[in-house]
């Protein structure tokens, strides 16, 4: 997790740079620069892109890549990642020793409307041709995992799928998956201690300066406070 979620961070991080990086409002923009810092300067309107993004979007994109690649290097004795289209991973659930059939999302906000169908079609498909191969796959086989929260806590795209297959949602995924009763909390206390090796402020200070410039050359106009 270390090696690939903080250069991963990074990365995206500096990035950030230009302007047309971001779905600008121009109706809220300076409203919410003036909100967090009390005024419309260059770089209170450069704050205001930034920091919603650097410490949401971004690192939400980041952890969710680093947590599946994570989750099928480290595990590879126990899971490994399936060649059934839709499926990310398969393993063996320790709760009832059946090999689960499992699509991933990272968080409780992670399947849009869209995909609700799409999760569902997959599953079914994959019942279908265990059907057509005479293999001996049950319903409760066809899993949906997300990486933290509580049931009560998934958007309803989540919940919509719940009704159809199996949701295993934070503590209960990760038992599921590792078989130990405090893997969830014990990963979160790892990403704890990741968190006190990054400091970056240097970088970010860079990246909001230089975003502050770009915003002076493409909008010029937009602040009422012209100073940096």
């Amino acid at each position: 997790m270390r090696s690939s979620l903080i250069p991963s961070h990074l990365a995206n991080t500096k990035k950030l740079v230009n302007a047309n990086e971001f779905k600008i409002n121009p109706f809220l923009w300076p409203y919410l620069a003036n909100y967090y810092n009390g005024n419309t300067d260059y770089r209170s309107l450069a704050e205001a892109l930034f920091l919603p993004r650097a410490l949401g979007t971004s690192i939400t994109t980041s952890f969710g890549g680093a947590i599946q690649k994570f989750v099928s290097t480290v595990f590879s004795d126990e899971s490994y990642g399936s060649v059934v289209s839709g499926i990310d991973i398969e393993f063996v659930d320790a709760v009832d020793g059946r090999k689960k059939y499992c699509q991933l999302k990272s968080g409780p906000n992670g399947l849009n409307n869209d995909d609700v169908k799409t999760v569902v079609d997959h599953f079914n498909a994959v019942r279908n041709l265990a059907r057509t191969n005479n293999l001996p796959l049950q319903h409760d086989d066809m899993v949906l995992g997300v990486l933290y929260g509580e049931p009560s806590e998934m958007n309803g795209n989540i919940k919509a799928v719940a009704k159809s297959y199996p949701l295993y949602a934070g503590k209960e995924f990760w038992f599921r998956f590792t078989g130990d009763q405090d893997f969830y909390e014990d990963l979160a206390l790892a990403m704890a201690d990741v968190a006190e090796e990054v400091n970056v402020r240097k970088i970010i200070d860079e990246t909001i300066d230089a975003l502050a410039q770009d915003i002076i050359q493409k909008y010029p106009d937009i602040s009422k406070s012209k100073k940096l």
